[in-house]
């Protein structure tokens, strides 16, 4: 098939899983002899923008006319078998979709966050789940609210492209990826057509090593933030720490707004590290070498790619018990569940998990079983596939048998 991928890739100075996950699906494509192009927008140009571009970014979140000008162009010219969106904010906006029925080309589209039902994508406000805007016909609450990046002024553009897109999305992308099916469950309560939203969950590329030995650290993997479950965890690992310890120390890998918090509550410490942000490889060696990783997210996640990763090492997981992670974690046999936002839950885990290395050797077993069976590169692509095919043939139904 040729495959023509469409993403607005997020800025470089903080990790992205999203990024990450269409490269990966973008070279898995193409080692399966799939042609695979790109139309793509990166937010790290914003910077170089005149100061009325700047300005004009926001206007364009909604609607951006030159993008559909120029990707129809370019479909028309290429003539892709199908069109894989992926983020759109900001540069590109849901005008890609126009562009695809304009030239008359199946429009499947990942969902990676809750953004068609929530301006931030997070279903989170203020420390809590959030769902005010889920299934309403306008995000006037995440306005008022101003749920991105705490500013009103900032959320306006995405509750104005949320509202008016709304119909849009729904009726011009043939199916829908969602990463988890509790992802597609909320997402169905909230009136998106059920027969587009199938389950796909991220594949994750088999690392190449697995956990030899019992491990040597606790793991956090990820960005720096409230939502990801960063200051849970600096709560719970101080009350381990203040049981006498489980033996190995918590290594923090990553960046994000609570870097200077994290680093000032690290230092002097022997059983806490801190290493700032690892480049793949160090990821790679990490995940490897820990006793499990710690996903805390006090967030809905739509996935946990982290998770998987540990999966794949053969590494269990202390995970919170809601979300994706629930799909991803079976408590008790590929790692452990905690409950959500509770740091003496989280603690008890992080105990029980480092205690009993035994179990901790099965559970491990057991996850690199799951990754096989629901989260390999051959999973992923067959899933890739199939999805393309589906998209290609409705469009082709609804065409009249014509291309």
């Amino acid at each position: 098939m040729h495959v023509l991928v469409v993403h607005n890739r997020y800025s470089s100075a903080q990790p992205s899983g999203e990024n990450r996950v269409v490269e990966e699906e973008v070279g898995l494509l193409r080692a399966a002899g799939h042609r695979v192009d790109l139309f793509e927008r990166r937010s790290d140009d914003i910077a170089a923008k005149s100061l009325l571009g700047k300005v004009a970014v926001p206007l364009l979140v909604p609607w951006n006319p030159g993008v559909r000008s120029e990707l129809a162009a370019r479909l028309r010219a290429e003539r892709p078998d199908v069109v894989h969106v992926h983020n759109v904010f900001p540069l590109l906006s849901p005008a890609v979709l126009a562009a695809c029925a304009d030239a008359g080309v199946p429009v499947v589209a990942t969902l990676h966050n809750y953004t068609q039902v929530c301006p931030p994508g997070t279903l989170h406000r203020d420390g809590r789940r959030c769902t005010e805007c889920v299934g309403s016909a306008m995000a006037l609450p995440a306005v008022r609210h101003g749920c991105y990046r705490d500013s009103r002024l900032a959320t306006v553009p995405l509750a104005v492209s949320m509202t008016v897109n709304r119909r849009r999305w729904w009726s011009g992308v043939e199916r829908f990826f969602c990463i988890s099916a509790a992802q597609r469950d909320v997402l169905v309560r909230s009136g998106m057509p059920a027969e587009r939203l199938a389950v796909k969950h991220n594949f994750v590329p088999d690392p190449g090593a697995r956990r030899e030995g019992e491990g040597e650290h606790l793991l956090f993997l990820g960005r720096l933030a409230e939502g990801k479950g960063m200051r849970l965890l600096m709560t719970a690992w101080d009350q381990v720490a203040a049981d006498g310890g489980v033996g190995v120390p918590l290594v923090i890998a990553g960046a994000g707004p609570l870097e200077r918090e994290v680093t000032a509550w690290a230092a002097g410490r022997d059983d806490v590290r801190y290493v700032g942000l690892y480049d793949p490889e160090e990821c790679r060696k990490a995940v490897a070498r820990a006793v499990a990783v710690v996903a805390p997210s006090t967030v809905m996640e739509t996935f946990g790619l982290v998770v998987a990763e540990a999966m794949a090492a053969g590494v269990p997981a202390v995970a919170a018990d809601h979300g994706a992670f629930v799909e991803l974690v079976e408590d008790g046999v590929t790692g452990l569940l905690h409950q959500p936002g509770d740091a003496a839950s989280l603690a008890s885990r992080i105990r029980r998990i480092a205690a009993d290395q035994d179990r901790n050797r099965e559970m491990g077993q057991a996850a690199r079983r799951r990754y096989e069976q629901g989260f390999s590169p051959a999973v992923g692509l067959e899933r890739l596939e199939e999805g393309y095919r589906s998209a290609i043939a409705g469009r082709t139904e609804s065409m009249g048998g014509c291309k």
